[in-house]
């Protein structure tokens, strides 16, 4: 089984240049359901490197900035996420890392985007349509996602943290996105539907 491992440059997520060709992933939603105080705000605003340019009307609101994001291929594999977050998403994560949960569904959408030298533009090369439903990763009892209390000291502005989360598929089969180039496209599928 093929898998997904990719190291984003968060330098370039945070503080886009079209002339640097390297990875580059927004996570732009995420909501962990418990008791309503799981939802992170979409309160970062990046540039879309599909949309040239980096001006205002290029940015786009996220919850954080991906610096990696890992996938081992298989239908139940769990998809892991790097990101960095704001200062308010912090509190949320801390909240939420403190609280015995009675909810761990979790919803989510992301996106990474390579550079085609080819053909000199930038593309979705991992990444899915619409929000996926999860259940947050579970370790030996313990789940698996967390914060870092400091910031991140390579990106003054705005204040960021680093942020992780393991999400497991829940039972209905979901559409994965493989691109390798702007045109040669597969889709696999997270998650495996069970029958009623």
């Amino acid at each position: 089984m093929a898998s997904t491992n990719l190291s984003c440059n968060v330098e370039q997520g945070f503080n886009f240049q079209k002339d640097v060709q390297c990875l580059i992933g927004h996570l732009s939603e995420l909501e962990i359901f418990s008791d309503d105080k799981g939802k992170f705000k979409m309160d970062m605003a990046v540039s879309n490197p599909t949309k040239v340019g980096g001006d205002e009307e290029t940015k786009e609101k996220v919850v954080g900035v991906i610096s990696n994001i890992f996938w081992m291929g298989g239908h139940a594999d769990p998809i892991y996420i790097a990101c960095r977050i704001s200062t308010e998403n912090k509190t949320t994560a801390v909240i939420l890392k403190h609280t015995i949960l009675s909810d761990t569904k979790v919803k989510f959408k992301f996106t990474v985007y390579d550079y085609d030298p080819k053909d000199k533009i930038f593309y979705p090369c991992f990444y899915c349509d619409d929000s996926f439903e999860g259940l947050v990763a579970n370790a030996f009892g313990d789940l698996e996602f967390g914060v870092n209390m400091d910031a991140a000291g390579d990106i003054d502005s705005p204040k960021n943290y680093d942020f992780y989360i393991g999400i497991m598929p829940s039972e209905v089969a979901q559409k994965v996105n493989i691109a390798f180039d702007k045109d040669a496209k597969i889709t696999k599928t997270w998650g495996v539907t069970v029958a009623s």
